[in-house]
């Protein structure tokens, strides 16, 4: 069983979650009044992008560390990035989440085309967490355990020195032989399975039901790009068979 998330009346008596909603005042005197097509041409400025690790306690503070995350990139991706920590730090949730969902349903394509995977994941977790959608919510969920579960093995990648050296012996008798990994499921035929193909079919599928379902498409369209050196591209380089190709 995971751990039981505090209710609402618990969470009241936590200070820290006060602490980390302090400047709130500066933060909104600034977020007031927008012009969201002024912030899609400004650029932010900066030498390099800096990723913050960790947050810090005061609401404003932790906004401004966050313009490093997007040097060189039009000022509303931060914009986008402001509302979802207003959001998470319990600040006017209604009124934010009101404006988080206008700017996604008037932006999603410029949107898409500049946030990272780190912040269209964030984009997702907001939806779960209080749109009243629930296809939506389902059709979300798809990016949020395809990432994690890339990022665990990944994660596990890099601890085990970042090897990828496939065993050549052991690929070519895939096609010849069932190979069980755990729980009667085997492993993937590298070349010519179709397993990714028919997946990606009825992810294409469900992402038509809601506009928003293009982030979960984009993400994965993203996994396979030469810059993000996943599973996913590495099988896409040993894939073979043009009909069942996934991209």
């Amino acid at each position: 069983m995971p751990v039981r998330k505090k209710s609402k009346f618990e969470q009241w008596f936590s200070f820290s979650r006060h602490q980390r909603r302090f400047g709130a005042d500066k933060v909104y005197a600034q977020l007031a009044s927008v012009d969201i097509e002024k912030l899609k041409s400004d650029i932010i400025a900066g030498d390099q992008i800096q990723y913050t690790h960790g947050s810090a306690k005061d609401l404003n503070e932790h906004i401004e560390q966050l313009k490093h995350e997007f040097v060189g990139q039009p000022a509303l991706s931060h914009y986008h990035a402001s509302l979802i920590v207003l959001i998470r730090r319990e600040v006017d949730v209604e009124e934010n989440f009101e404006k988080f969902k206008a700017l996604w349903m008037s932006e999603r394509d410029f949107l898409l085309s500049t946030l990272n995977i780190r912040w269209l994941i964030s984009a997702c977790d907001t939806f779960l967490d209080l749109h009243d959608d629930v296809t939506l919510k389902a059709t979300l969920m798809n990016a949020v355990v395809l990432i994690n579960t890339l990022k665990l093995q990944e994660t596990e990648r890099y601890l085990c020195d970042q090897t990828t050296v496939m065993c050549e012996e052991k690929r070519d008798r895939l096609p010849q032989e069932r190979v069980t990994l755990f729980d009667g499921t085997s492993a993937f035929v590298v070349g010519t399975d179709d397993t990714l193909r028919n997946m990606r079919w009825r992810l294409d599928q469900i992402c038509k039901i809601h506009p928003l379902g293009m982030i979960v498409l984009e993400i994965f369209d993203r996994l396979q790009q030469e810059q993000n050196n996943t599973v996913y591209l590495r099988f896409k380089k040993q894939h073979t068979r043009e009909k069942t190709r996934w991209w």
